[in-house]
């Protein structure tokens, strides 16, 4: 196998890749519209989506609230220009870059969002980027995240061993970003967010080996 740079991946894979998304990914056409349920519908409110892509879950938010107010952060320029086609019409504002290095407004958002998309990270990317959403986050904001998740220990030490054996095999950065699955369990997902300032942390439903998870600040 051989890794592709992320935006380089998903570059390559703009057409079709919202018909692979729905079709491919068990439950993916109940849970996009599911997490788009969970988001607030008040008139004006400010959202943060964490790795948009090409805006799946926005499309079913906006047809419960078109009056909100989106951040959307990915690096693939091409998903954002796609995403931007869509939603034109739409208060949204993107930023084509990573969001671990993008800097968030404090006390900013209403709400945040991501979807299939953090479990290329490892434990340490993901809490100081926790810490960094918490912050970003009203006082009764909250984020919904669905993700793919491991099923055991093992199979999380797994996924993160063969990435690093891949990686050393290719000559390969060691700290550039890479599209290989190290999705975390959903245990240690939320030890991760609670460690990082959330006040509460809990799965609400599963798909398989997606589950939706919702932390309140």
């Amino acid at each position: 196998m051989k890794l592709e740079k992320m935006d380089d991946f998903f570059a390559a894979r703009i057409d079709g890749y919202d018909r692979h998304m729905l079709t491919e990914i068990e439950g993916a056409e109940e849970f996009y519209p599911y997490t788009a349920s969970l988001l607030p519908r008040e008139h004006g409110v400010n959202v943060l989506d964490l790795g948009c892509g090409t805006g799946l879950e926005l499309e079913y938010y906006f047809s419960l609230n078109g009056e909100a107010s989106v951040v959307g952060i990915d690096l693939s320029a091409d998903m954002l220009a796609a995403l931007k086609q869509k939603f034109s019409d739409r208060k949204i504002r993107l930023i084509c870059g990573s969001y671990f290095d993008v800097p968030f407004e404090e006390s900013r958002f209403d709400a945040a969002v991501s979807v299939e998309s953090l479990h290329h990270f490892t434990a340490g990317q993901k809490l100081r980027l926790y810490k960094k959403l918490n912050a970003a986050l009203t006082h009764s904001g909250y984020f919904v995240l669905t993700d793919y998740f491991a099923e055991s220990q093992e199979a999380e030490h797994f996924y993160f061993s063969e990435l690093e054996r891949l990686k050393s095999r290719q000559g390969l950065e060691p700290d550039a970003l890479y599209h290989y699955d190290t999705p975390l369990t959903a245990e240690h997902e939320i030890e991760l967010l609670r460690e990082a300032g959330f006040s509460d942390a809990r799965i609400l439903r599963s798909w398989n080996s997606t589950r939706t998870i919702l932390a309140r600040r």
